[in-house]
């Protein structure tokens, strides 16, 4: 057999359905063999896009998302989504090629050390340098990429292996179950909540899994205890729940951090040190405990007293079934911290100025989207305003990036969202910077027959870090730039553009192209203006008087 051949059926064997690339000359005999495979190859513009894709969909599906790329320039290409997947814990393999190993007409044309190159990128990396070894190889990446914590991994195929005859057997795939919490340690966190009179629940990225989910809604309805998230674990228990306190979106001074304050035990769930830390810890003010798929590492602002290391479902069953409410909690504070939060983030969902405020703007994405339904943002001031007044009713049905927070990724996100379940509606959520950087994949959207809609919010500028600049009291400088006219940029690739008139027509509008199949854009003016004031000054204001 072909080692391509092989190469192609190890891939099968572990179930993939995708692989989201651009071949190059090195990756010809792969190609040749993924023609007949029932694996649909999906070529994007950029390799960039494709890895975006393929970490969206190990996000989704919790199984490796596949991409793939040339040697050299296509490589580098995916050195960012190597990084988004990797530091995000989605499961991914890239697949690149590579000039023969054992002779090379060519000389070091296009050569890079890729192998090395990701190394700080992956959780293992390899060269393929015998046909022999491609199942095991290939078995080990798709393993390392789905054991936690979760992440990008990589194998080259070189041209001239690729072309070797082999007969190598095909592993079985392992049948493992994660390792649960220790009984000691149970019994421990028990006693802790049993002492404790605040007590309140922080979930983070790490519990964003279905089965997790499940439990902790669980959890949550049984002892009756608050909870709030960081920003990628929205989703995980229903935030239109009474118990509800907000999300970490901002790094302090907002409403949910006076009820972290007051909090004096924190169970954090799921807890992953790419995010911000949603609280420091102080020796001796609370009791904080671990729970998670893996042990916490430890730093100055965080450092755990009890730690339940292991599968996190089984952990909260586990927990709730050994435990029940206590008389003297007093949730009392916490009640205050979510009326005002709430009240709070009702202020401006429909002010009529346009252009949009983010408030009014985020109000009306919710108001138009299902609770099963994808909202995929790239990176730019507006990921704030959505975690912290979008309520998100399902784990991953708000697709945000917050540990490399790189943007051009929302759309590709939205992409591969829209691939895997064409039967819910997918918006995209764009700055006009982070667009731009990957807005050729409208042609890949329409070449591939999807059903989703791209809004793209316009303020000619970069957004985010001129919010930051005004925050540092520097001058307003280098953040400003044009923009195509984006109706008829999305036209151009067949696309349909829109370009509302007013704040009323905003809803309306996006409720039409959801409701449609295609491809809808909708450039949408937006007004930054009370960023300042609003997220610098008059949040912490607020919090503080409570």
């Amino acid at each position: 057999m072909k080692a391509s051949d092989l190469f192609v059926r190890a891939l099968e064997a572990e179930g993939v359905e995708y692989i989201f690339g651009v071949p190059g000359e090195e990756n010809l005999d792969l190609l040749e063999s993924l023609h007949p495979s029932p694996i649909r190859m999906v070529v994007t513009r950029h390799e960039q896009a494709a890895g975006f894709m393929a970490a969206t969909l190990g996000r989704l599906t919790g199984r490796p998302g596949v991409c793939l790329s040339t040697l050299g320039p296509g490589a580098t290409n995916l050195v960012t989504a190597a990084a988004y997947a990797q530091l995000g814990a989605m499961p991914m393999l890239m697949l690149t090629g590579q000039k023969p190993i054992r002779s090379s007409k060519q000389g070091a044309f296009q050569i890079v050390d890729v192998v090395d190159m990701m190394r700080p990128l992956t959780k293992y990396t390899r060269q393929i340098v015998a046909a022999a070894g491609i199942p095991a190889k290939v078995r080990e990446a798709f393993r390392r990429a789905s054991e936690e914590r979760p992440g990008a991994t990589h194998l080259e195929l070189p041209e001239d292996i690729a072309r070797e005859q082999c007969d190598a057997p095909l592993p079985p795939a392992s049948q493992a179950r994660r390792p649960v919490a220790d009984q000691k340690a149970i019994v421990r966190a028990r006693r802790a909540l049993e002492k404790a009179r605040h007590p309140l629940l922080v979930i983070g990225a790490g519990a964003n899994r279905k089965t997790s989910s499940r439990m902790l809604q669980r959890f949550v309805d049984t002892l009756g205890i608050p909870f709030c998230s960081t920003q990628m674990g929205k989703g995980v228990v229903d935030e239109n729940h009474p118990l509800w306190l907000g999300c970490t979106a901002l790094s302090d001074g907002d409403f949910v951090h006076r009820a972290i304050a007051a909090a004096d035990l924190i169970l954090v769930v799921g807890h992953d040190v790419v995010e911000k830390p949603p609280f420091f810890m102080r020796e001796g003010r609370r009791t904080v405990i671990h729970i998670n798929y893996v042990s916490a590492e430890v730093d100055s602002v965080y450092f755990p007293q009890i730690e339940l290391v292991g599968d996190i479902a089984n952990t909260m069953w586990r927990l709730q079934n050994e435990f029940e409410p206590q008389p003297h909690w007093d949730f009392s504070f916490f009640d205050r911290v979510r009326e005002a939060l709430c009240a709070q983030v009702r202020e401006g969902a429909d002010d009529p100025r346009f252009p949009m405020l983010p408030q009014r703007v985020v109000a009306d994405v919710r108001q138009c989207m299902g609770e099963q339904d994808f909202v995929c943002l790239d990176n730019g001031i507006y990921k704030l305003w959505f975690a912290r007044n979008y309520r998100a009713a399902r784990p991953n049905t708000l697709l945000l990036d917050n540990a490399l927070a790189t943007m051009g990724a929302g759309l590709p996100s939205a992409m591969a969202a829209a691939l895997l379940h064409p039967e819910r509606k997918v918006l995209a959520v764009c700055g006009d910077g982070g667009f731009m950087m990957n807005s050729q994949e409208l042609e890949t959207c329409m070449r591939l027959g999807l059903n989703l809609t791209v809004l793209v919010l316009r303020d000619d500028a970069m957004g985010m870090i001129r919010w930051k600049q005004e925050e540092m009291g520097f001058a307003d400088y280098a953040m400003t730039m044009g923009n195509p006219d984006f109706v008829k940029y999305a036209e151009s690739y067949g696309a349909r553009g829109h370009r509302p008139e007013s704040a009323e027509a905003f809803a309306p509008l996006l409720a039409q192209c959801l409701a449609r199949d295609g491809v809808d854009l909708i450039d949408l003016p937006v007004d930054y203006s009370q960023n300042g004031p609003i997220l610098n000054h008059e949040l912490r204001e607020r919090a503080d008087a409570l």
